[in-house]
């Protein structure tokens, strides 16, 4: 997994997302033959409401933390569940070719168990047009762009949220709920990263607030 694939999949789990990175969309050719006709960078769930839950010892729930905070670049469905089909850049935040192909999006829909055989080719249709759409009584599922930077004067017909950001919402993040977060051990390569800066900000006096 590439560094800026592992800071966006960092940032998704702190938004309460499930993730699946680097997924193979395998294509099947002429006389049998298969090959691999593409990756999909990240692929998300988030159900409504989650977040993380920090329980308290002892009977009484009710005074348990939940940090649930989704960041509003994202705009997660409050009530549906969230579905993403995400492509990550280093470079500038688009989507090619692959990442909006017809048949790379239902093998994407078809992962997620989104949508039936009859609905799909509507729901891709749609996502392709306006860069979201909703499964008639079920998902929201959106096409999503990371990069280090847009072109500001274009409008995409998908959303676009820059790595800048996300390390800016994951700094801010870390920071506001320190006192629950050092005490957890993040195995993902991204979080780890975030926090071991985080840590080392708040020992350094010449970066203290």
């Amino acid at each position: 997994m590439d560094s800026a694939v592992a800071f966006v999949q960092a940032y998704l789990y702190a938004n309460g997302y499930f993730t699946v990175t680097e997924y193979p969309v395998v294509e099947a050719m002429r006389h049998g033959n298969f090959r691999t006709a593409t990756d999909v960078d990240i692929l998300a769930v988030r159900f409504p409401g989650a977040g993380r839950l920090v329980p308290r010892t002892g009977r009484h729930s009710e005074h348990s933390v939940t940090i649930a905070q989704p960041d509003a670049a994202l705009n997660p469905s409050p009530d549906r569940v969230d579905l993403i089909v995400a492509e990550v850049k280093e470079g500038r935040a688009e989507l090619n070719h692959g990442a909006r192909n017809p048949e790379v999006l239902r093998a994407a829909l078809t992962r997620f168990g989104a949508s039936s055989t009859e609905h799909a080719n509507m729901l891709v249709d749609e996502l392709i047009r306006r860069g979201k759409a909703h499964a008639p009584s079920g998902p929201q599922i959106r096409l999503v762009a990371f990069g280090s930077h847009y072109d500001e004067t274009q409008q995409y017909p998908y959303t676009v949220i820059t790595l800048g950001h996300i390390i800016t919402f994951m700094q801010e993040y870390a920071r506001e709920n320190w006192e629950v977060l050092r005490h957890a051990q993040f195995k993902d390569p991204g979080t780890s990263f975030l926090m071991m800066l985080e840590k080392a900000m708040r020992s350094d006096p010449d970066h203290r607030d």
